[in-house]
């Protein structure tokens, strides 16, 4: 049986190529097999402000503990105008070395990330102290 979700927000810098910018982002996580966690990470950045920087499909997010974590960009995922069919190929996973960021997205793309790495509540809160203020986990 899959635990609860918890979500909290931070505050932290995207990274692309040597460029920083304050960011705010989402993290959450759930309790996975075997007492570990699955942290996902969620930001929105403003595509012009990526393209400038010749953002192709990853960057770095560093967040509130300092950590440096690669956020990568889905090809296939498109918030504004999700459902478009204008004859365009977006069926671009974002997977293979050629996909770099279309100027005809959306204007603020989606950077996740999914971090598997912590087997314990210590790990968790040591990586991700945006979660202290639920500290009294269900046991």
């Amino acid at each position: 049986m899959e635990k609860h979700l918890v979500k909290a927000d931070g505050t932290g810098m995207i990274d692309v190529n040597g460029q920083v910018s304050p960011v705010t982002y989402t993290v959450s996580f759930k309790e996975g097999m075997g007492h570990s966690y699955e942290v996902d990470i969620r930001l929105m950045a403003p595509r012009d402000w990526l393209l400038q920087r010749g953002f192709n499909r990853d960057a770095v997010l560093v967040s509130q503990s300092g950590a440096r974590i690669p956020i990568y960009h889905d090809g296939a995922n498109h918030h504004v105008g999700a459902n478009r069919h204008d004859g365009a190929n977006h069926h671009d996973d974002g997977h293979h070395g050629g996909g770099r960021l279309d100027p005809a997205e959306a204007i603020s793309i989606e950077l996740t990330a999914r971090d598997d790495s912590c087997t314990n509540e210590a790990d968790l809160m040591g990586k991700y102290p945006e979660f202290d203020s639920f500290r009294a986990f269900p046991g």
